[in-house]
């Protein structure tokens, strides 16, 4: 007979429905088929791990193989299995979107994981002594970087290795708008040193090294990476203390970063609309990365965090590669269980221990409660409403859609003695801890109108709390952020931007210690900020692998192979109220799929002229765009249609009856190569394509074609999307289409 060893593991018995109603006598059934396996009932207890005997019946023990094999084949058992460890750590990003280390044939190993690519990232400086920039196992630093690492306060070359190779601080800008700064008091460091933790977590995500057995407090562990793992990094710090990031200090750590020979940009810093044109010097971001991708560098930024607005993706300039946010396919649903046993599901990252059965409060008959309650929800109740809350777990409503309104009902109802709160919100997917582990559970309206209900139809309302899970895989769906800005762009309409997706909700990566969730240095954030970074590793895989490719070679590649649904195959929803299926302003071309991004068949590329004819197109005046280039630039007469630029998108903002356009394909795939069309037209829109077959060879390795557009809709309309694919059966190249009918021009509509 096996006793406690190391041969026994965990395993969940399943039973299905449960045969009687008292808990007490399911839970004795789960003992006594325990005790007729083990032979004893103190074997049975020491083996009973949990009873499940309230939704459904159950129960998880300690067995031997032999063990569980035995109970499986009882009549009563519906099935067993193993428990599964899930992991809370970034290497969910890697594994979800197909880039597991453990796969030895795939665009990470083929790439060697990065190794001679420079990832430039312009942020807050970076905490150089986190375990995830280790160079073990790192070559020497690539003969083509010229930077170096710059001394400062608490901060010298010693710090920097072959992982890290650059670190520059770059603060005059700053300086000049604050002259009463005061380097004594400001908390910051004067040095590439990070102070905020913002530029070393994005850095991680880009290019952190394998970093094993990180975890977040009780949750699941794991191997910590970023999407290039042997990628360098090079920090150019232009971001200070609380005052943000001045655009002389961002274009000076741009041109620094185009010096010092990065192969990649990483620019997770955002405006707020109204935005301004790219030909404007005020759109620091736009021009330095007009020059770097000129000169072979791709730039990657976060296209903001003001959705689930229209018209609101920053960072819009058509040689960026913009990026929106995602969910992964994981989420931590929190067990409530009421005392009428119903169990609801809410989310949150409470890892303390089990809230046994607490007495249950809804604050509904504060007078004062109510004056504040639609603006503020449970703000001033600890002033007012002690008696109601000491003890207790609190059930609240917010109209907030700001992340942090979970957090600022928990810390009020912890001042007021409240041992708990349910937050009912409108439905999102930011998630965050609250201060000191404080039990804060997020539920939908719908949900916490269930719990209210049970407030007021019982006598003495109670509620546990158990710890939150992780659960990884599906049921578990992908949702672009409720955050994550969205087109159309209001900048060029023409231009599709946000141009992909990639995940940036409760990322787990490196910051400074100040701001960690353990010892080690880490911690969960969410935003576009998270996910452009994560496109950036991308990028640098595919640089590695394609080092004649343009940046916009490389961006087109991302874009046409993307997933538009989950890589299971589900649809991919965009959160907002309500909540819709995402379309190309939501995500672009959709979820990254790095693996085929490797190999896309055919790109949309795209040079100088091309960008040229771009601004003269969209109406910016020659001594601007003469500015930008360097050199005089005369517009062509007539002006080209912004509807010709090369770009891996069509969309059409005001289709009156019909327009012509071209794109031109660059085969990148084997040489002689056929593709057919296949079109999925927008709602009330003709499509057609000429001609309808393209033959690549070795001396034709360009080919253009013309797509037909009309519209049968007689009245303005919103946008309707479809795609248009090239196909050769291997390799599906497809692109968005995005058509807006405006029949009367420049009128206003809410569509």
């Amino acid at each position: 007979m096996a006793r406690a060893g190391a041969d026994r593991k965990v395993h969940i018995v399943y039973l299905g429905e449960k045969q009687h109603d008292d808990p007490d006598f399911v839970t004795e059934s789960h003992h006594q088929m325990l005790w007729s396996l083990l032979g004893s009932k103190e074997d049975a207890y020491d083996s009973m791990v949990y009873s499940y005997r309230h939704g459904f019946s159950g129960f998880a023990a300690k067995l031997t193989k032999s063990q569980a094999k035995q109970i499986a084949d009882l009549p009563e058992v519906v099935h067993v299995t193993p428990n599964s460890v899930y992991e809370l750590a970034t290497t969910r990003t890697w594994d979800y979107l197909g880039l597991s280390a453990a796969t030895p044939k795939n665009l990470l190993n083929d790439s060697n994981m990065g190794e001679e690519v420079i990832i430039g990232v312009v942020d807050t400086g970076v905490w150089p002594e986190s375990e995830v920039f280790n160079d073990n196992g790192i070559g020497p630093v690539p003969k083509h970087w010229k930077g170096g690492c710059e001394s400062g306060e608490e901060f010298n070359s010693s710090n920097c290795n072959k992982k890290l190779i650059g670190a520059k601080y770059f603060i005059n800008g700053f300086l000049a708008e604050n002259e009463s700064f005061n380097e004594t008091e400001s908390l910051d460091f004067v040095s590439p040193r990070d102070y905020d933790g913002h530029g070393t977590h994005v850095s991680t995500i880009a290019g952190g090294s394998f970093l094993p057995g990180i975890s977040y407090k009780g949750l699941a562990g794991g191997t910590v990476r970023g999407g290039a793992p042997r990628a360098r990094i090079a920090m150019y710090k232009a971001c200070w203390d609380d005052s943000g990031c001045y655009s002389a200090d961002i274009l000076k750590a741009m041109d620094e970063a185009i010096h010092d020979g990065v192969d990649v940009l990483s620019i997770s810093i955002g405006y707020r609309i109204p935005y301004f044109p790219e030909t404007d010097v005020r759109a620091p971001i736009a021009t330095g990365a007009f020059h770097a991708v000129l000169k072979g560098i791709t730039v990657v930024c976060s296209g903001g965090n003001s959705g689930p607005a229209a018209q609101t993706v920053g960072n819009a300039a058509p040689w960026i590669l913009t990026v929106a946010a995602t969910t992964l396919d994981r989420s931590f649903p929190t067990p409530l269980t009421l005392g009428n046993n119903k169990v609801i599901l809410g989310q949150a990252m409470y890892t303390g221990p089990e809230v046994g059965f607490t007495s249950l409060v809804y604050p509904d008959d504060s007078i004062y409660f109510h004056q504040i309650f639609s603006k503020f929800s449970l703000l001033f109740l600890a002033i007012n409403s002690n008696s109601q809350v000491e003890g207790k777990v609190v059930l609240s409503f917010t109209t907030s859609k700001r992340s942090g309104a979970v957090l600022n009902d928990a810390s009020t109802v912890k001042r007021a003695g409240g041992v708990g709160v349910i937050v009912a919100k409108n439905p999102g997917d930011t998630l965050s801890p609250c201060v000191d582990d404080f039990p804060c559970v997020a539920v939908d309206y719908e949900l916490g109108t269930n719990i209210l209900l049970y407030i007021r139809s019982s006598g003495s309302p109670v509620v546990k709390i158990q710890p939150s899970k992780t659960l990884i895989g599906q049921p578990v769906g992908t949702k672009v952020a409720e955050f994550s800005s969205r087109g159309p762009n209001s900048i060029s309409p023409a231009i599709l931007k946000p141009d992909i997706a990639a995940p940036g909700v409760s990322i787990l990566a490196a910051t400074n210690t100040n701001t960690t969730f353990n010892d080690r240095g880490f911690i969960m954030m969410s935003g576009t900020s998270m996910a452009a970074p994560a496109i950036s590793g991308v990028v640098a895989l595919l640089k590695a692998t394609h080092r004649d490719w343009s940046p916009a070679a490389i961006r087109s590649a991302i874009v046409t192979t993307a997933w538009r649904t989950d890589p299971f195959g589900e649809p991919i929803f965009a959160e907002g109220s309500p909540r819709k299926l995402a379309d190309p302003f939501d995500y672009g071309g959709g979820l990254v799929n790095p693996e085929k991004a490797a190999t896309p068949g055919l790109v949309y590329d795209l040079g100088l002229e091309d960008y040229v004819l771009y601004m003269c197109s969209v109406g910016y005046n020659e001594s601007s765009i003469s500015q930008l280039v360097g050199k005089g630039t005369v517009c062509s007469n007539p002006i080209p249609s912004v509807l010709d630029f090369n770009l891996p998108s069509i969309t059409i903002p005001n289709l009156k009856e019909e327009v012509t356009l071209t794109r031109t394909l660059t085969n990148v795939g084997p040489p002689n190569s056929v593709y057919k069309v296949e079109v999925e037209p927008p709602l009330g829109v003709q499509v057609t394509v000429t001609p309808e077959t393209l033959v690549f060879n070795s001396t034709n390795e360009k080919v253009s074609f013309k797509v037909r557009v009309s519209t049968t809709h007689k009245t303005n309309t919103g946008y309707y999307f479809g795609s248009l694919t090239w196909s050769d059966y291997v390799h599906n190249v497809t692109i968005p289409l995005s058509v807006r009918t405006q029949i009367l021009q420049n009128y206003y509509d809410e569509n």
